[in-house]
């Protein structure tokens, strides 16, 4: 029996590297600021999730959070700096799966670059509480899942296929190496 991404008649993988990559993770994670960080992601234990907002990402593929230098999080990465990064854009596509090293660092400029009103709810003292720091994740290698047309075109595309009983979705997937 033949791979469902055998049954498309059209290219549905492609591996990013360098700027393109960078550019596709810019892309994809932009469509939602909100991830989950993992951390603890050493196989035979499980991992340790929650949503985060990026405060700020780059053509490299780098990202960057703000978090409380007593939080779980923070002592995590002590340990391991090592994370994993998933972010979903909308209900059908725009799909980041990324692996990275992340570093903390307690820079107030750094911090004050990156703060927004909003987040005085974490941090009661505002961008000047002591607690803050900023976490940069350098994203090592990662996946994507996407469709090539936007969203309409790849429902109309699932419609058709369903009609005929052929494979005809949108979508492309590939390894991200920045």
């Amino acid at each position: 029996m033949d791979s469902i991404n055998r049954q498309q008649p059209e290219e549905n993988h492609r591996d990013l590297q360098g700027a393109e990559a960078g550019k596709k993770i810019k892309e994809l994670a932009g469509k939602n600021n909100t991830c989950f960080f993992c951390t603890r992601i050493r196989t035979g234990e499980p991992m340790a999730v929650r949503p985060m907002s990026v405060q700020k990402m780059d053509d490299q593929g780098n990202f960057w959070f703000l978090s409380a230098d007593d939080s779980h999080k923070n002592h995590e990465l002590e340990e391991d700096r090592h994370v994993h990064l998933l972010f979903q854009g909308s209900a059908h596509s725009d799909f980041l799966s990324l692996y990275g090293l992340a570093t903390v660092f307690t820079d107030k400029e750094l911090i004050k670059e990156l703060w927004e009103p909003i987040l005085k709810t974490w941090f009661t003292g505002g961008v000047d509480d002591p607690r803050i720091t900023a976490i940069k994740v350098e994203t090592i290698e990662g996946y994507y899942w996407d469709n090539k047309h936007g969203d309409a075109v790849a429902l109309l595309k699932m419609v058709a296929g369903a009609a005929t009983g052929t494979t005809l979705d949108d979508s492309i997937e590939g390894n991200l190496r920045v």
